[in-house]
């Protein structure tokens, strides 16, 4: 039996996770993101054990489900349209350069003017979305050969919540819960030789 050698890749550094709800053409892209934490989400059936005067006869194992994954995001600086994608919520922006005029609710480009959470009580929920987390690929010169893509489906953010501290960049940490469909792989990974464009 020959032995064979698999094929390896050495992935470092989060260089872009990109964020696509399911009904929207646009895709949001997150490139001050530096940690991105991904936990199996599973359920436990117990074992079953025949025992019988203290010997045991046969067994049956536990049984370990897979359910999806919980997703950790650790960003860098405060995203409203993030919030409002895993969330829900109301951004208004400003309508001119000056911030002199009425906040609209459509991005002219010239910034957020505010950012509101759904009320209490209120069972308005964030998009459901697909998360994107490519990751670069190096080869021994030290150059960068591709970027690995792990595709996360049917994700749906927790309430968001933010600190501050003296002398601190906020750090905000999100939750994103991903659970795929029947039939449905809980990710899949592609290589690609570059990242999207992000505009």
């Amino acid at each position: 039996m020959a032995l064979k050698k698999g094929n390896e890749v050495a992935t470092i550094d989060v260089a872009l996770v990109t964020i696509k709800p399911l009904n929207s053409t646009d895709e949001l892209a997150l490139t001050t993101s530096n940690k991105v934490e991904v936990t199996p989400s599973t359920e436990t059936t117990d074992a079953v054990k025949n025992i019988v005067k203290g010997v045991l006869i046969a067994q049956k194992p536990a049984q370990v489900t897979l359910t999806g994954n919980a997703i950790t995001l650790t960003d860098n600086v405060f995203n409203a349209e993030l919030a409002k994608t895993l969330q829900g919520g109301t951004i208004m922006y400003w309508a001119d350069a000056a911030h002199t005029g009425d906040p609209v609710a459509t991005d002219a480009g010239y910034g957020v003017a505010s950012y509101t959470p759904p009320v209490i009580g209120s069972s308005e929920k964030g998009d459901i979305f697909e998360l994107n987390l490519y990751s670069a690929i190096y080869n021994a010169a030290g150059l960068i050969t591709g970027y690995e893509k792990c595709t996360y489906p049917n994700c749906q953010g927790q309430p968001v919540a933010f600190g501050s501290e003296d002398n601190v960049f906020r750090v905000p940490v999100y939750t994103i819960n991903s659970a795929p469909d029947r039939g449905e792989a809980p990710y899949e990974i592609h290589y690609v030789d570059a990242l999207p464009t992000v505009s």
